[in-house]
């Protein structure tokens, strides 16, 4: 059938800045829209799921300190994959990174925890897991600056790496990990120094602080240093980086490992806050890979990613409570993530290109005329 017109999509010289804002807006509101639309359809009432997740991720004091609570390591492995997608690196496995930064977190604490006082034993902890995920992501930086092979690949490849030695560390009889004479496997608790108190009654720690100012600090780093602007122009045009004298190898491996370190003091955080020890519970629960739904949201802005780590823990906190208050599926959260992600992809299309509507008989004389 022929239409009297059709869709052209033009690629835009200049983006507006109001579409910074709006895209990801308007992307989280289609989602919505999407997300109600599908709990209708299953025999769902939109309003009062909406409801309870707002009220209970958002607007009582117990959901909110919990969602800022779980945005402490969702900010982590979202920054840690904006960082890498600066300079159009595709750090996919941040999931894998957290599970080593965790490991080696537990044992810093285990080690040195009746050794040192807490506020040397704290950041010894969280260095420890910064440094594990860095060196877990050693292998697929120096592959990809020196033979070009696709960190999508092996980084995802480490992932399934890193979740079976936790489950080794924990299902193994006799790990230096593993509680003894418990009934069902779990993880040994690391001393009282190894760990933050968390504030008031609630699951929110200090750590969530640190991480914020960690994420402003980034931004500055990228926007500000000369660092940051050997990524840009690295990103922008490799052969005039080339030219200039930049090392885009160097760079890459710097850039890689300073991700993974990222992702690795996310699973670091978790064990001087909310778990206190390796727990293999954390494979199913894919913060790193909400890591990358995070940055892609906030468009690699590290500063931004605060907002957006905040909206998905609150997302997830009050989706995890929906059945206990109600009937509805606890999934509901997961299943608005993706629609989330799915939006803001497909929004930038309109950030970047503008779209016309083209009659049919203009097209046809344009088309004639080329």
């Amino acid at each position: 059938m022929n239409l009297p017109f059709r869709l052209a999509f033009e690629q835009r010289t200049e983006t507006p800045r109001r579409l910074a804002v709006m895209v990801p807006l308007l992307s989280v509101l289609a989602a919505i829209v999407a997300g109600g639309i599908f709990l209708f359809a299953t025999g769902y009432s939109p309003f009062e799921t909406y409801s309870n997740m707002l009220s209970d991720g958002f607007f009582s004091s117990t959901g909110i300190t919990d969602t800022l609570g779980l945005s402490t390591v969702l900010i982590c492995t979202g920054i840690a994959a904006a960082f890498a997608f600066q300079m159009n690196l595709y750090n996919i496995g941040g999931e894998g990174q957290l599970y080593l930064g965790m490991i080696g977190g537990a044992w810093a604490g285990l080690f040195f925890g009746d050794r040192l006082p807490g506020f040397v034993m704290i950041p010894v902890v969280l260095l420890v897991g910064a440094a594990c995920g860095a060196l877990w992501i050693a292998l697929p930086a120096f592959v990809r600056a020196r033979l070009g092979t696709s960190e999508i690949v092996t980084t995802l490849l480490l992932t399934y790496i890193g979740a079976s030695l936790v489950n080794h560390f924990i299902y193994r009889a006799g790990s230096y990990f593993r509680a003894p004479n418990t009934l069902f496997p779990q993880g040994r608790q690391v001393p009282d120094s190894a760990m933050l108190s968390p504030l008031g009654d609630t699951t929110m720690y200090p750590t969530f602080f640190m991480v914020t100012v960690l994420a402003v600090f980034l931004w500055w780093v990228v926007r500000r240093t000369e660092f940051g602007y050997r990524i840009q122009v690295i990103s922008d045009s490799p052969r005039a980086a080339r030219y200039a004298g930049i090392s885009a190898q160097r760079t890459t491996v710097q850039v890689m490992m300073i991700s993974g370190a990222l992702s690795g003091l996310g699973g670091a955080t978790l064990i001087v806050g909310t778990f206190g020890r390796l727990d293999p519970g954390i494979v199913v629960l894919g913060y790193g890979y909400a890591g990358i739904v995070i940055a892609a949201l906030a468009r690699n802005n590290m500063a931004a990613i605060i907002v957006s780590g905040i909206l998905f823990a609150g997302l997830r906190t009050g989706g995890d409570k929906l059945q206990i208050s109600t009937d509805t599926p606890i999934h509901i959260g997961v299943m608005l993530q993706g629609a989330i992600l799915l939006f803001a992809l497909g929004g930038e299309a309109f950030r970047r290109y503008r779209v016309r509507v083209v009659r049919a008989q203009t097209a046809t004389a344009q088309g004639a005329a080329q």
